[in-house]
C-alpha cells in the first residue's frame, strides 16, 4: 500500500525536476551561442535574440550559410571597435543579402558586445559586424538624428583574441584605412551549444 501513495508523490517530483530541466533549454533559444574561428584564435559570442529578433536571424543566416569562411577583419582601430564579416582578404565586398532595417534593441555599445555595422543608413545593415573594444556611447541610439548601431550579442570568451586582434599593426590598402598588415581571417563561423 505504501508504494503506490510514494510513486504519487515522487510523480510530481519528477515532472518538476523535468520543468526546471527543460527551462535552461528554452531560455537558451534567444541566446544561441557562435564560435567564430580566427587565425588569432577563436571568439565566441552570446546573442541576444529577445533584444534584436530581425538582426540575430540575419547574422545566423549568414553563420549558417558559411558565408564568413574566408572574410576577415578589415578594419581594426585601437580603443575603439574590430570591423569584419564582409570583406575577402583582397578587399573584396562579398555579395550579401538585402540589407536590415536597424532595430533598437536597448542594448549599449560597452567593450565586448557585438554590433552591426552599415553605412550612414540607418536601414543599410548586412553582414558586416563590428566587437567593441571600450564602451562606445556615441554609437548607441538617442534620436532619429542618432540612430546608433544596433548591439545583438557579446563576448562570452575570446576577448583575449579580441585585444590581439586590435593590437596588430594596420595601414592602408587603397581606399580602405586601418587595415591590419597581416590578413585576419575568419575561418569559420558555427553555432554551438
Amino acid at each position: 500500500m505504501r508504494m503506490p501513495s510514494m510513486r504519487k508523490s515522487l510523480i510530481p517530483l519528477c515532472l518538476s525536476a523535468l520543468t526546471l530541466f527543460s527551462l535552461p533549454a528554452l531560455a537558451d533559444a534567444d541566446h544561441p551561442h557562435v564560435r567564430l574561428e580566427t587565425s588569432q584564435g577563436n571568439i565566441e559570442v552570446e546573442l541576444d535574440a529577445e533584444a534584436a529578433p530581425n538582426t540575430v536571424d540575419n547574422f545566423l543566416s549568414y553563420v549558417d550559410e558559411g558565408f564568413y569562411a574566408g572574410t576577415v577583419f578589415h578594419r581594426v582601430m585601437q580603443d575603439f571597435m574590430i570591423q569584419g564579416g564582409g570583406m575577402t582578404a583582397d578587399l573584396e565586398q562579398k555579395e550579401t543579402h538585402d540589407p536590415i532595417a536597424l532595430e533598437k534593441s536597448g542594448l549599449d555599445n560597452t567593450r565586448g558586445t557585438i554590433a552591426m555595422a552599415r553605412t550612414a543608413n540607418p536601414d543599410s545593415a548586412t553582414s558586416q559586424f563590428f566587437i567593441n573594444l571600450v564602451d562606445n556611447s556615441a554609437l548607441n541610439y538617442r534620436d532619429l538624428y542618432n540612430p546608433g548601431y544596433t548591439v545583438f550579442g557579446h563576448v562570452v570568451s575570446g576577448m583575449d583574441v579580441v585585444d590581439k586582434i586590435a593590437a596588430t599593426p594596420t595601414g592602408r590598402q587603397g581606399p580602405h584605412a586601418d587595415v591590419p598588415k597581416t590578413p585576419i581571417i575568419i575561418e569559420g563561423a558555427e553555432r554551438i551549444d
